[in-house]
């Protein structure tokens, strides 16, 4: 399957945020990317702005083009305000579940962790990482993959930060998804109206 594999330090510097995680480029070149980087940079469109925030949307969540445009015209049929539901379903994705559930330090790791098939969904292994988890859903460590210690460190470590709409079960290594995200208990720094504005045109 498809994935970004270029640079991750450029799209952090231009972007100015922690696309994929900590980023010490970020903090040694906080001005982006390019010989132009430090000097002054002319005003943004109106379709620029709205585009490098679906950019970022993309990179943070790790979603190919069509991907996201098929995420979009799925939010856009449900009821809803159109920038939410879509976040609702970026954030539904089996490997940021996976994530936020602190199985993984980062929603790549989680994506690996999703396809070398260590995740169970209600008991069964599940290896697309783009698989839509659903309100009652339970998502577990594969019984094989339990001591594993890349799950291990990183359920121990700082990423098992707790969300109010899944459950964790430390004793199981297991969590459920007990309701979708509001979008005030979602912590991506993403305006999600311009997302719905760029599509509208």
């Amino acid at each position: 399957m498809a994935r970004y594999r270029g640079p991750k330090s450029k799209i952090s510097r231009k972007f100015n945020e922690p696309i994929f995680g900590h980023s010490k480029a970020l903090q040694k070149k906080p001005y982006p990317p390019g010989s132009h980087g430090r000097g002054r940079r002319k005003k943004q469109s109106e379709y620029a702005i709205q585009l490098n925030e679906k950019q970022k949307a993309k990179y943070i969540y790790g979603v190919l083009e069509r991907q996201f445009a098929n995420l979009f015209e799925k939010a856009s049929g449900k009821s809803g305000i159109t920038g939410e539901v879509l976040l609702q379903l970026l954030e539904s994705r089996l490997d940021n579940v996976v994530y936020r559930l602190g199985i993984a330090p980062t929603r790549r790791a989680a994506r690996q962790f999703v396809l070398h098939k260590h995740i169970n969904v209600n008991g069964d292994v599940v290896n697309i990482p783009s698989f839509s988890v659903k309100v009652g859903d339970i998502i577990s460590v594969r019984e094989k993959s339990k001591s594993l210690t890349a799950i291990n460190e990183s359920l121990a470590g700082g990423s098992t930060k707790r969300y109010p709409w899944l459950e964790w079960d430390n004793s199981q290594m297991s969590g459920k998804m007990i309701n979708l995200p509001q979008r005030e208990e979602i912590p991506e720094n993403i305006q999600e109206q311009l997302i719905v504005e760029l599509y509208s045109k």
